[in-house]
């Protein structure tokens, strides 16, 4: 882990249902209250991904909750949120997203010196059978770890 670095949520379900080819750092593009309410950990990233509209690329789907002391001037929670990348950087994924199956989905937001950042990758799709041979080959290496550990007393 980084210095700095206070991971606020991670996308489980994202190393589940996707194989991860490529990571990269962004940068978010957030109201006042919006901040306030992800460094107060209130974020779900379940069931967003990364969508590319005139040249740019969005956060769409992602739930930051609404912050209560903002009152009548706070922020829709599920609303699409700019990502802040470098335009090659942009123009590199979107290049590899034009691949069949590929798409971008966010792994984990983190607050980088007080700054909210998000982790995005991408990634293919797991097909049924390679979910259960995932689960299969953890189960088997975790086992393995466990006849070790029981074989050192």
């Amino acid at each position: 882990m980084a210095e700095g670095r206070k991971i606020v949520t991670t996308n489980r379900k994202a190393r589940h249902d996707y194989e991860i080819l490529d990571t990269l750092e962004a940068g978010l593009a957030l109201m006042g209250s919006e901040i306030k309410s992800i460094r107060a950990g209130h974020v779900n990233l379940r069931e967003s991904y990364v969508q590319p509209r005139d040249g740019e690329l969005w956060l769409v789907n992602a739930h930051i909750a609404a912050y209560d002391q903002a009152g009548i001037y706070g922020h829709e929670p599920l609303r699409p949120r700019k990502l802040l990348l470098h335009r090659r950087e942009i123009e590199r994924l979107l290049s590899r997203v034009q691949e069949k199956g590929l798409t971008i989905i966010p792994l984990q937001m983190y607050l980088t010196r007080g700054i909210a950042k998000v982790e995005i990758a991408v990634a293919r799709g797991k097909r049924q059978y390679d979910k259960r041979e995932s689960l299969r080959a953890r189960d088997s290496q975790r086992q393995i770890e466990r006849t070790l550990r029981e074989r050192d007393r």
